[in-house]
């Protein structure tokens, strides 16, 4: 399964080799646990959308098909305007549904390329246990002006003292 993942994630997304900056990761970091949508050029990647559209139609014919045909012969039996506004609700569907995947992969693509940041700036500290306290610390030094200079030296020393 893991190995699907990682292929799938590949297939999805042109990563880039070059590291993803402390400023960057801070601020990708405090967006990610505010629930919000990172900048994918923040993380150093991007979408390949025909590859997108290619796996998710092939989602779509695996899932959707097969339900499709099994309840399109009870549905015209019934009343065949039923089957007229089920195809208009699965045709909905299909299109808010590669919405919500491309958003579901953003967000896991996303997380993978914060924590392998995140282990490159910060090798010490747990990314699970530090990143809300790394993510308030980036807020409150955006706060002060005259810290964006020292923000490593900054968040490092807040971070050691809150442990």
């Amino acid at each position: 399964m893991k190995k699907f993942k990682e292929f799938s994630l590949n297939f999805l997304f042109k990563i880039s080799d070059q590291p993803v900056l402390l400023r960057d990761l801070l601020e990708a970091n405090a967006l990610f646990n505010d629930g919000m949508l990172v900048d994918p050029s923040k993380l150093n990647f991007n979408f390949r959308i025909f590859n997108c559209y290619m796996y998710f139609s092939i989602l779509c014919v695996f899932i959707l098909l097969p339900l499709l045909l099994v309840t399109h012969y009870f549905l015209t039996r019934l009343d065949f305007h039923i089957s007229i506004v089920s195809a208009v609700a699965v045709t909905a569907c299909v299109f808010i549904g590669y919405d919500i995947f491309k958003i579901y992969i953003r967000k896991i693509v996303s997380k993978k390329l914060i924590e392998k940041a995140w282990n490159l700036h910060f090798p010490y500290f747990a990314y699970e246990k530090y990143s809300f306290i790394a993510s308030d610390l980036y807020k409150e030094a955006l706060k002060d002006d005259n810290l964006k200079k020292n923000l490593e030296k900054y968040v490092l020393e807040k971070i050691i003292q809150s442990k």
